[in-house]
């Protein structure tokens, strides 16, 4: 099988694409690449891309010139993560603490990293992680 280099792409579904805006730009501070009527798409660093998908707007096929983008969608709290820096741990846990959002949890792991949660308005698990997780990371 040939290898797979990394995901460039992870995909959340919210119900409010506006709230999900204010939220991943203002507050999270994602800079856009990309925003139409049922999608946003974000810089999340290091070459990967966020995807916010209006929830149910995707259950059809995209067409166009170029090709076809088969149906997808998802419910429920689902979870990604963030890289950080090391000594940028203490910074984010003061920011989210003056934005007003609420610290879920806390991880110190084995190899060394440490984890913040917290949620999205859409109530998304987040996760902010030092390298120190993983083999990989």
């Amino acid at each position: 099988m040939p290898r797979l280099n990394r995901i460039v792409e992870t995909a959340l579904y919210v119900d409010d694409l506006e709230r999900a805006r204010d939220f991943y730009e203002g507050k999270l501070g994602l800079a856009p690449l990309l925003r139409t009527g049922t999608l946003l798409a974000y810089d999340a660093g290091g070459g990967s891309v966020l995807l916010l998908f209006k929830r149910g707007a995707s259950l059809r096929a995209q067409n166009s010139g170029g090709g076809s983008i088969p149906p997808h969608d998802g419910h429920g709290p689902l979870h990604i993560a963030f890289a950080i820096d090391p000594d940028a741990l203490e910074r984010w846990e003061a920011e989210l603490d003056r934005l007003g959002i609420a610290i879920e949890g806390r991880m110190a792991w084995e190899r060394g990293g440490r984890s913040l949660y917290f949620r999205d308005p859409d109530g998304h698990l987040l996760e902010l992680m030092t390298p120190g997780i993983w083999q990989t990371y």
